[in-house]
């Protein structure tokens, strides 16, 4: 099981890592990302989630999208 799969998120934006017991906050744009990704989301379909729900071009959705994910990877929770 991935850990993104075991990540504990509410809607606070509050993240526990069971894994590692480590906790963290994310804005609610972070929420939505990391939400979708455990629902198995592609990057393109949050993108425009992220653009639909907060009214932003989908190129700015799609870059931040895409800076969520690297530090994710950077906390090995993507691989």
């Amino acid at each position: 099981m991935s850990r993104l799969t075991q990540l504990a998120v509410n809607e606070d934006g509050f993240v526990f890592d069971p894994t590692t017991g480590e906790s963290f906050r994310c804005n609610k744009t972070g929420s939505i990302v990391l939400s979708a990704l455990k629902d198995g989301k592609s990057q393109q379909e949050i993108s425009k989630e992220l653009s639909r729900t907060f009214e932003v071009d989908s190129n700015d959705a799609e870059f931040d999208v895409i800076d969520f994910m690297l530090h994710l990877r950077i906390l090995k929770i993507l691989q």
